[in-house]
């Protein structure tokens, strides 16, 4: 797995892992150690991590995105 991205959704407590290589998305379970508290903790105040994606954004289904616009 050279190229993978974590991320949460905002509203929901899970994370997920996104397999570039493999075009796969699970799951990546209940990390553990202080960086999953720290995390926690940043996102229930509204706070965001980026480290190494320059661009990002949730949208309701793949047809959105291609429809030409995405709404702010």
């Amino acid at each position: 797995m050279e190229k993978a991205v974590v991320f949460g959704i905002a509203g929901q407590a899970d994370l997920w892992i996104a397999d570039l290589d493999a075009g796969t998305v699970k799951p990546l379970g209940s990390p553990v150690g202080e960086l999953a508290q720290v995390v926690a903790d940043v996102r229930k105040t509204g706070g965001t991590f980026v480290k190494k994606v320059d661009f990002a954004i949730a949208v309701s289904s793949a047809q959105t995105v291609f429809s030409g616009h995405v709404d702010g």
